[in-house]
């Protein structure tokens, strides 16, 4: 795989020389062949192990065990009679206790075969998921991003061969100041823009917010998820954008191309009887072509909308047509930002 090349999830991104980890596979399904013979047991048909009495080993000492204490029940009724000396009925009793020993020992080797049996079998899994993962497969739907190892390069464990990134949603990570924590909420409307795209506005929806805020910055994380089904961004891309947390309603504003703003102060240029006066305005927020007003106008005044730095107070003018001079509407404000925030856009890879 090369660097920008897509892949689905589940692909092949990579593939390990498979030789010694089929060697350490294969020693580790003998050993556990070896266990279950031990037991008795083949691994295909009968996968369990028996019960203790069961096993062979045990049926031998449980065996050896009855037949010393028959020779002992046999030496008592003798020696009862005088027909057997001391020194047989010792070795009749020792006999029994030598037997005893052998069977508990028998049953303890049985329990001890059957937790090697858990964890050969333990072993072989391990072994097989090993051998599996030099198969190196996608978690994740997206484009390269970087490749870290080259063909026949030797690696170790937890070694990251490529870094994928994930195109499509892709997340945009800010931080909103603690002063805003009452209004961000999830799926509140999000607009922003990049640099790789001037005068372009993307859309987004807030997707995740932080319970908690830093003590240090005093900001809580906020994650917004942006359709990127164009392609459009990627990962990494820096972004300014807007939350938007309420929408008011009857609210005036004006068209951009009449407003004039020099050093700081808005202005506009209403027409009265034939004649301009320069007023001043507070301006809000700005969505599309129309500016929000928060002072200066009441709403019914006549505006000039086209050569504006030809226009002072007191000069006459003439309304030519609906072209050059509108009335502010008053209409419902689009949603509007209460909080602003560089964020960082990022993919997962």
């Amino acid at each position: 795989m090369e660097l920008g090349d897509e892949v689905k999830s589940g692909q092949v991104v990579a593939k390990l020389d498979p030789r010694e980890i089929e060697l350490a596979l294969y020693r580790a399904e003998s050993q556990l062949r070896q266990t279950e013979a031990q037991l008795g047991i083949d691994g295909i048909r009968v996968k369990e192990p028996p019960a203790d009495e069961q096993i062979s080993s045990v049926r031998m000492a449980i065996a050896n065990r009855d037949d010393a204490q028959a020779q002992l029940r046999r030496a008592q009724r003798l020696r009862s009679q005088n027909l057997l000396s001391q020194a047989d009925m010792d070795t009749a009793e020792t006999k029994v206790k030598v037997t005893e020993a052998n069977y508990q020992s028998a049953v303890e080797n049985v329990q001890s075969l059957k937790a090697t049996l858990q964890e050969r079998r333990h072993a072989l899994t391990l072994a097989q998921k090993k051998l599996n993962d030099t198969t190196i497969r996608s978690s994740i739907a997206g484009q390269i991003s970087e490749r870290l190892v080259q063909q026949g390069e030797f690696i170790r464990e937890n070694t990251p061969v490529v870094c994928i990134v994930q195109m499509n949603p892709l997340k945009v990570k800010t931080a909103i100041q603690e002063r805003h924590a009452g209004l961000v909420r999830p799926s509140l409307p999000v607009e922003f823009s990049v640099e790789s795209a001037p005068g372009e506005k993307f859309a987004g929806k807030v997707a995740y917010v932080s319970p908690a805020v830093d003590q240090t910055t005093r900001t809580f994380p906020v994650e917004v998820l942006v359709d990127n089904s164009n392609r459009r961004l990627k990962p990494g891309f820096f972004a300014k954008g807007v939350i938007f947390t309420h929408r008011d309603e009857n609210v005036m504003a004006v068209p951009e191309d009449a407003v004039s703003t020099l050093a700081g102060v808005s202005n506009v240029y209403v027409i009265e009887q034939g004649k301009i006066r320069q007023q001043a305005v507070s301006l809000g927020e700005h969505v599309g072509n129309l500016i929000e007003l928060l002072g200066g106008l009441k709403g019914n005044e006549l505006l000039a909308s086209s050569n504006l730095t030809m226009l002072a107070t007191g000069v006459r003018v003439k309304v030519a047509g609906a072209g050059s001079a509108d009335l502010p509407p008053r209409a419902s404000r689009p949603p509007t930002g209460d909080s602003v925030a560089d964020g960082k856009e990022g993919g997962q890879p």
